[in-house]
């Protein structure tokens, strides 16, 4: 009986733990990059795009199951091409050198987006050719 209420005890800790942790809290660490940094580069990519005033996106939020390491290089932004066979438009933030590390050297992020409420279907995907 006692070790039934610890094993709950602990399950009710580690639920309040994930309850409070979101991509807000995700910052990046001496080994990994945040989520939340990653959404910040996808968010000023997609500001410069909207300011070109062709269509709005608004940013979602990326996989939370997405780890990788800290980058060694300021992060890089783009599309995602068409050619990588996303479904749907995205932004790709890209790290070309990693801090060193045994699991990978580059990495690349697909952040989606989705156009703005009351924009119009007439204008193409942006990755596209």
């Amino acid at each position: 009986m006692l070790r039934s209420i610890q094993l709950g005890a602990a399950l009710s800790a580690c639920a309040l733990g994930l309850a409070s942790w979101s991509i807000e809290t995700d910052h990046s660490t001496e080994h990994t990059q945040g989520l939340f940094e990653i959404r910040e580069e996808a968010r000023r990519f997609i500001s410069h795009e909207n300011a070109r005033g062709d269509q709005q996106w608004e940013v979602l939020e990326p996989n939370l199951k997405t780890l990788v390491p800290r980058c060694a290089v300021p992060l890089e932004t783009q599309w995602t091409p068409k050619s990588l066979g996303r479904s749907k438009p995205s932004v790709m933030v890209i790290c070309t050198v990693a801090v060193p590390n045994s699991v990978m050297k580059r990495w690349d992020v697909h952040v989606p987006v989705k156009q703005e409420p009351n924009q119009t279907k007439a204008a193409t995907d942006p990755a596209s050719p």
